[in-house]
């Protein structure tokens, strides 16, 4: 039987997918030593097992709307996670987005998928990959991803949205606008959430200049996922992501010092506190620091929107929420150098 360092020596011959990687460690019952997690990551050992977290669930059509306002708030100041029913988005919308990026994954050519990768030591993030961040002692994730803007028009580079199947493009556009009404809602009742004007947060974050990204994750089954994770521990740079999965759990959060998988619901869309909404807010609402796991038999997939500042948006603390008793807990700062910063594990 080849070792793990084996069929990693095989496999660096050309930009390894995990995709291929996944088939041939099916064969072999193992995974090469670099998506081996040490110890202290391991999901085995460290999951807090038998318990599935509950996080907040939050109706969108509560017709009291102080009501879902402190809802979102609580949520956002203790959990920094939450899931949204009833939030307007389609089932349909939800189901054809789903279908077209499983499509790309599962039946458009490998030669056609590279296509669209990203371009090596370029900065841009759209696009087909599999690497993402400077790697922790050349670790890394069990996952293949597509990244590629929705929202704003001007935004949008269309080099980068697949081709195959030919609905991709009709659905992503649906979904992104079906997605805007929500993340105004969002937006306003975290507003409110800190006695701010309902308009005040989403003009400090840019407004309609606000980007949209689309990240599709693609975890393959995998021979051990006792020892791989697909998505290392992580809060989101953005300021906040709006997520859908499909029907394989995989998502765990950190919460009172332990790891715990989050339970979802069926075409609930959870939202995660990220990074900007954190700095925006002086620390009151909290990004969520998580990770995700992978399945020995099914593929787990998700499709995260990231709501980011356009790149030279400076993003700081809201000046009305500062006090001489609540000074700046975070510099101001271009996103693009935020960015730098966190994905070269350099401090803020």
């Amino acid at each position: 039987m080849k070792t793990a360092q084996g069929l990693s020596a095989t496999l660096t011959m050309e930009v390894a997918r995990v995709q291929a990687i996944a088939s041939l460690s099916k064969c072999m019952g193992t995974i090469p030593s670099e998506y081996i997690r040490s110890e202290d990551e391991q999901p085995a050992a460290t999951t807090q097992h038998g318990i599935v977290l509950q996080v907040p669930v939050i109706d969108l059509r509560d017709p009291d709307e102080n009501k879902m306002v402190k809802l979102i708030a609580d949520a956002s100041k203790e959990w920094g996670i939450f899931q949204l029913i009833n939030h307007g988005i389609p089932d349909d919308a939800i189901a054809d987005l789903q279908k077209v990026g499983k499509e790309f994954f599962e039946h458009v050519p490998q030669e056609e998928k590279e296509l669209i990768a990203k371009t090596p030591g370029s900065n841009d993030i759209e696009g087909y990959g599999t690497s993402l961040q400077k790697e922790v002692e050349g670790k890394k994730g069990w996952v293949d991803h597509l990244f590629h803007k929705i929202w704003p028009p001007s935004a949008v580079n269309y080099r980068y949205w697949p081709k195959n199947p030919p609905s991709y493009r009709e659905a992503n556009e649906e979904y992104g606008k079906r997605m805007r009404e929500v993340v105004d809602r969002i937006f306003k009742s975290l507003s409110l959430g800190l006695g701010l004007e309902g308009h005040e947060m989403i003009e400090a974050a840019g407004g309609d200049e606000i980007v949209y990204l689309l990240k599709i994750n693609y975890y393959p089954p995998c021979p051990r996922p006792d020892l791989a994770l697909g998505v290392v521990a992580h809060t989101d740079m953005s300021y906040i992501t709006i997520l859908v999965p499909n029907e394989v759990q995989g998502l765990q959060v950190f919460k009172d010092g332990h790891w715990y998988d989050v339970k979802y619901i069926p075409n609930a869309l959870i939202v995660h506190i990220g990074d900007q909404v954190e700095i925006l807010s002086n620390g009151k609402y909290k990004s969520v620091y998580h990770r995700t796991t992978v399945n020995k038999d099914k593929t787990r997939m998700s499709w995260p929107v990231f709501l980011e500042p356009p790149s030279e948006h400076e993003v700081g603390p809201i000046p009305k929420l500062l006090s001489e008793a609540n000074p700046p807990k975070f510099k101001t700062k271009k996103y693009k150098d935020y960015v730098y910063c966190k994905l070269n594990k350099l401090p803020q």
